[in-house]
């Protein structure tokens, strides 16, 4: 541009729309608004022919482009074999940037920048992370991108131990990298088109692919907590309820899912000796937990245990996580609220900790907004899609808690049912967090009403 050159009076006014609308975004809205232009952006470069092997129509690429983005994993093509060496290079960097969060990336970059947070920087860290009050999120920022680093490169280090005697070094690195960033993130994208059931009585496999969604899983509050203090009663109790919580489910999971399979030849029926049975069913009771990746085929599932499956991704992981579901101490804090009721307590108590009003709220409004997503998605699949209701159901319910597990309908769907899934899997992704930030900032009320009484029950 030349010296003392103005460009037009309109295109200053834009511009200063633009930035004064840009600037003035609430969290809730910056993140959605992140996500949404991350999807399409994804799609656009997905739809470039150097990124598949054949033709992708603008659905395939936008819906790929929104599962990965969303951490979900659910998709309509087959990601080994359709996308180039580049295209699955685009799918890594959505499931990487959509795992850990826009907002958090720009906060990352204003403060090496700046050096310090604004109000606003730090509301929007806040929301990102599903938090209230007052907590260090330099620090925690610091925590994060470490933990993420370290744990990603020991992922890809272990699984190449497995993937590069058998593909060589390029290919076998690539794989264990790929892996490894879909499973931290909880995204399930894989690329073989049978997911890891090659996999399914392998050791290394079996441990290190939980390891890594359960520690992406578990919530970034929680590993910040860990790091800081050295024992147990020191924990928050937040890091105390995850802890507890996500050994006993998984290990209820598992031996409900082993009782359910066990004489089902087309799937744990089908294993020889106790050895690959345990495993199949470790991997298929931590899986739901949001991670996506599976070791036998989901669709061979009883409906038992398609539905019991269908409860673990409802609940899903920990707040703050890279997973979804309602979260696990959502769930815990509604079973405590009940025994509560139950035994006509005036406050919850849990771990030697009263539980606050608004925190039960929070449970309770997030959970319902879950539930009619199910509801809503279920209902429109049922006049869109054909199939058993079961399925269907499963499917959404795989959306909404960004689990990415598969029935296989997905692949099937109308253009109707995938912007379904679509829509499902955006709000899976941001809804609570925005829920949250919401109910976290409540606006009081000028005016106060008289009690009334509704009789409940």
């Amino acid at each position: 541009m030349r010296r003392g050159y103005q460009p037009p009076l309109l295109y200053r006014q834009v511009k200063r729309q633009v930035r004064r609308r840009v600037l003035h975004l609430t969290p809730p809205q910056a993140l959605i608004l992140s996500f949404i232009g991350l999807s399409l952006l994804g799609a656009v470069l997905l739809k470039l022919p150097m990124a598949s092997h054949a033709h992708t129509t603008w659905m395939q690429a936008l819906f790929t482009a929104v599962s990965a983005s969303t951490i979900t994993g659910l998709t309509v093509l087959d990601v080994g074999s359709h996308f180039t060496l580049f295209g699955q290079w685009i799918v890594l960097g959505l499931i990487q940037l959509g795992g850990i969060g826009l907002l958090t990336f720009g906060v990352l970059i204003i403060h090496l920048t700046s050096g310090r947070l604004t109000l606003r920087n730090r509301a929007a860290m806040q929301d990102a992370f599903n938090q209230s009050g007052s907590i260090d999120l330099q620090h925690l920022l610091r925590v994060l991108f470490g933990f993420i680093v370290l744990t990603e490169l020991l992922g890809t280090l272990l699984l190449a131990t497995q993937w590069v005697p058998e593909m060589g070094w390029g290919k076998g690195l690539f794989y264990s990298f790929f892996h490894a960033v879909s499973a931290f993130n909880n995204a399930g994208f894989g690329l073989a088109s049978h997911s890891l059931a090659a996999y399914v009585d392998n050791p290394l496999i079996n441990l290190v692919i939980p390891f890594l969604f359960i520690s992406g899983g578990i919530g970034f509050a929680v590993i910040a907590d860990l790091r800081a203090k050295k024992r147990f009663h020191e924990l928050t109790l937040h890091t105390r309820l995850m802890l507890i919580g996500t050994l006993a489910i998984n290990l209820i999971a598992m031996l409900v899912l082993l009782l359910l399979e066990y004489g089902n030849p087309d799937t744990l029926g089908a294993l020889h000796g106790w050895g690959a049975k345990l495993w199949a069913s470790w991997f298929q009771a931590v899986a739901p937990r949001s991670s996506g990746f599976t070791t036998m085929d989901t669709a061979a599932l009883r409906p038992v245990s398609a539905f019991f499956i269908m409860m673990l991704m409802f609940i899903g992981a920990g707040s703050g996580s890279t997973g979804g579901g309602i979260k696990l101490t959502t769930f815990i804090i509604l079973l405590v609220a009940t025994r509560a009721f139950l035994r006509q307590q005036k406050t919850p108590v849990v771990l030697g900790r009263s539980i606050e009003a608004n925190t039960i709220v929070r449970a309770l409004a997030i959970t319902i907004i879950a539930v009619l997503c199910v509801v809503a998605g279920t209902f429109i699949l049922m006049l869109t899609e054909d199939g058993l209701f079961i399925d269907l159901a499963f499917e959404v319910i795989s959306a909404v808690s960004t689990t990415g597990l598969s029935r296989g309908v997905t692949p099937g769907l109308s253009i109707a049912g995938q912007c379904t899934m679509m829509v499902l899997m955006l709000i899976g992704r941001v809804g609570p967090l925005t829920l949250a930030f919401m109910l976290a900032n409540p606006r009081g009320r000028a005016i106060e009403y008289p009690t009334g009484r509704v009789n409940i029950g």
